[in-house]
């Protein structure tokens, strides 16, 4: 296990260089350019050379993108220094590590709320086929597919301001300080957002405990007398849940799409929110190193997903 750990480890670099090359390429193609931005803001004419150059000198545009880029990676290879905002004149690290927690908060919440509704009546389902509780679970799961998790927060936010005049708190207490007002803000937003993630799990988990539910060696143990609850539990659902695992790794990256959005509509200050604010400012240095974090916790969370296969089915291995 622990060779195994470390060449997968290893085998991140490499990846993680891709990506840096790509994200920095990319984002710099973005239409639009800062110091066009920066020159309207200051009332500055876009057409003064002298004006323009100092400008990207000073922000350190003016040098080619290879340079540009082979800066960037040196100072976070060497220093863990991801930069310094073009706008706020801050550091990225800083900027990212104030608000990483809310979106880290809301992701962990949101997808704890998918599994607890998505396993348990997906497992219901199987184990119920056709009855009621089957065509509730998956009339459930094909209304959380077809509503958009953005259109459902939008009227959460609206309409009760409309009616009753509430709108969801937006002011964040730390958790280990006051759990029940921190759980108050991203309640609704993780309901949300995690009902919308369970559909997907949960007909995932219904067909694997179908197909699991139809082996020889379920069958044996039907015919041994074992009683329902063991049967399942201990022989259908260890089985079933290797392609629900691999589900949700995948499901990672669309988790952090949802909670940009999500933060967004409840004005949530976390990564999502600076992102956008980014985005538009053509703010390279923080659109690159969220990408960039954000990708070495995608990376690690389907890390952790393969070693979880080794405790689920005990034929896995990580011995070569």
């Amino acid at each position: 296990m622990g060779t195994y750990l470390l060449r997968r480890l290893l085998a991140l670099i490499p990846t993680l260089l891709i990506a840096s090359i790509l994200v920095f390429s990319v984002v710099r193609l973005v239409p639009g350019n800062v110091l066009d931005l920066m020159l309207s803001e200051n009332d500055y004419s876009a057409s003064s050379h002298d004006t323009r150059a100092d400008l990207e000198r000073a922000l350190g545009l003016d040098d080619p993108i290879y340079i540009q880029y082979f800066d960037w990676i040196s100072d976070i290879v060497l220093r863990g220094d991801l930069g310094e905002s073009l706008w706020r004149n801050t550091s990225v690290n800083t900027e990212i590590a104030e608000r990483l927690p809310v979106t880290i908060e809301l992701g962990v919440l949101s997808l704890l709320i998918a599994l607890s509704i998505a396993i348990p009546v997906g497992v219901y389902s199987a184990i119920r086929q056709e009855a009621l509780g089957d065509h509730l679970g998956r009339s459930f799961s094909i209304i959380a597919l077809a509503v958009p998790n953005f259109w459902l927060g939008t009227m959460v936010v609206i309409l009760p301001a409309m009616w009753w005049g509430w709108s969801p708190p937006n002011t964040i207490e730390p958790f280990f300080s006051d759990p029940i007002e921190n759980l108050k803000v991203f309640l609704v937003p993780s309901l949300i957002l995690g009902a919308s993630l369970s559909a997907v799990v949960m007909r995932m988990t219904r067909t694997m405990m179908l197909e699991v539910l139809r082996q020889d060696y379920i069958r044996t143990a039907w015919a041994k007398g074992l009683r329902e609850r063991k049967v399942v539990l201990r022989h259908a659902v260890k089985n079933a849940m290797i392609p629900v695992i691999t589900l949700v790794g995948i499901l990672v990256p669309i988790l952090f799409g949802g909670t940009v959005i999500i933060e967004q509509i409840f004005r949530l200050p976390g990564i999502g929110q600076l992102l956008l604010d980014s985005v538009s400012n053509r703010d390279y240095p923080i659109i690159t190193g969220i990408f960039l974090i954000s990708g070495v916790m995608v990376m690690l969370v389907n890390l952790l997903v393969d070693l979880c296969y080794g405790l689920l089915d005990p034929k896995v291995r990580y011995d070569d």
